[in-house]
């Protein structure tokens, strides 16, 4: 059912990548969105660019839309996320989305994830700490029933990725479809493997939202126990030989 969500004080949606944005938009119905939330820094964009540009490409002709949530305003990037889920119902009706971040985009789709029409998050070198302001362990509960997951370089300076190991591990515990792979010797940006990480990330969204099949290293790394599911390693050239 279509939700009507005032703005969450500043945010708002950038143009729409991917179905029903050529010259006659009734030829796609769009049967899935991915809300894409960027880093703190716009000098920084790390890997979201490329991957909201392969997403269009990808996803496309499937009926996916991908929207950059634009974020202003004084309330928190989780509280936008929320509302463009929000948006996104009220926009296109009962289709699954997916929250797709990078920094502290990916600490916002995992935080935002609990949205009913969420079925899925894609948190990439997620700013993290051990626990939240007030001291506790950051919420995993919320996560379950959605597919997630996590990818983090192993040198990653901003965001230590063992912190973002830690997170996955419980997640794990409330949530079985969840993974984390490691990009060895790549640092917060994510630049020196990136296409590898956006064609992770596009075939992560793209079973996520459509047709619930991944490519072996992912089914892999989702039907793994810890630690082995949680460390799962990035290989060099992924991608090359998936989707033709």
């Amino acid at each position: 059912m279509a939700q009507h969500a005032p703005p969450a004080r500043g945010a708002r949606l950038g143009r729409a990548a991917g179905a029903r944005t050529g010259s006659v938009p009734t030829e796609s119905p769009v049967n899935g969105v991915v809300l894409l939330l960027p880093g703190a820094s716009r000098l920084s964009p790390g890997p979201m660019r490329p991957l909201a540009r392969a997403l269009a490409r990808a996803g496309g002709a499937d009926g996916l839309v991908t929207h950059a949530v634009i974020h202003g305003g004084e309330s928190s990037r989780a509280e936008q996320a929320r509302w463009a889920a929000d948006e996104a119902v009220r926009r296109y009706g009962d289709v699954p989305v997916c929250l797709a971040g990078y920094d502290a985009g990916g600490l916002a789709a995992l935080r935002a994830a609990g949205h009913g029409a969420v079925n899925s998050v894609l948190a990439l070198a997620p700013c993290l700490e051990d626990g939240t302001p007030a001291g506790s362990p950051e919420p995993v509960k919320h996560l379950s029933g959605r597919q997630v997951l996590i990818v983090h370089g192993t040198n990653d300076a901003r965001s230590d990725p063992e912190v973002s190991f830690r997170l996955a591990e419980r997640a794990k515990k409330a949530n079985r479809s969840t993974c984390r792979f490691e990009v060895h010797s790549d640092g917060h940006g994510l630049r020196e493997h990136q296409a590898e990480v956006v064609a992770l990330g596009v075939d992560f969204v793209l079973g996520a939202v459509f047709s619930g099949r991944y490519s072996r290293p992912v089914t892999d790394a989702l039907a793994a126990p810890p630690p082995l599911g949680l460390r799962m390693p990035l290989a060099s050239g992924f991608g090359r030989s998936l989707r033709g």
